[in-house]
């Protein structure tokens, strides 16, 4: 994906929608928020034939870190009012009724730590304030780190890539590996995290072996008889 190209496109209004859907929607934790970030920093050093920059660096902080902040309280709503009947249904491959209380302990005890962290975790991101909300995660609380942790991403991420545009020159050829290294330093905790607990590796094998295990069984033809 050329994130420039996307980002020059989509403009403002779609930069800030992005990061809204990602911090906020179910549907969106497959979407690119921190190499979105970091080039639209980095777009915000590019200066322009009239004099300024492709993009404004204080109004794509300002901007994206609103979006991040309300993404996540939308989140947080959806998992407080709807997310919780979901797993007051029957046991699923994706849904387990234990999980509703082990959300509850884990936010009780290490909330405010896993809203700013998960900050920085593509895909953890998104579910952490919905998971916080059906944990019934206490508001002013989950607000307050919810302000911490949309600042701290919204603002350090563009800051990088407006500081690495200015710094390095013709920094757009190393672009596409900088972007590539952001994306695997944000995975990297949550990859180790799933490594060092043994029940969500066995949770995920299991998940696997009965996706992949009903795929091989509606593949399999009936041998004829005979």
């Amino acid at each position: 994906m050329d994130l420039i190209e996307l980002i020059k496109t989509v403009g403002y209004i779609g930069l800030f929608g992005i990061i809204f859907a990602e911090s906020g929607l179910f549907v969106g934790f497959f979407l690119p928020g921190d190499s979105l970030l970091f080039t639209a920093g980095f777009l915000s050093s590019v200066p322009t034939e009239t004099g300024g920059t492709v993009l404004s660096l204080p109004l794509v902080i300002v901007g994206c870190a609103i979006a991040a902040i309300v993404g996540d309280n939308v989140g947080y709503a959806f998992g407080r009012r709807v997310g919780r009947r979901f797993f007051q249904k029957d046991d699923s491959l994706l849904f387990k009724k234990k999980y509703v209380l082990k959300a509850q302990a884990f936010y009780d005890k290490h909330g405010g730590k896993t809203i700013v962290l998960a900050r920085f975790m593509p895909i953890v991101r998104t579910f952490a304030p919905i998971v916080a909300g059906i944990g019934e995660m206490e508001y002013r609380r989950f607000f307050s780190f919810n302000i911490v942790g949309g600042l701290l991403w919204a603002v350090g991420l563009p800051l990088a890539g407006y500081f690495l545009g200015n710094l390095i020159p013709d920094v757009d050829k190393y672009l596409l590996p900088i972007v590539v290294l952001i994306v695997l330093l944000s995975v990297a905790p949550t990859a180790l995290h799933v490594l060092r607990d043994a029940e969500m590796r066995e949770g995920l094998l299991n998940a696997a072996k009965g996706i992949f295990g009903r795929t091989r069984t509606a593949g399999t033809k009936p041998k004829s008889g005979g």
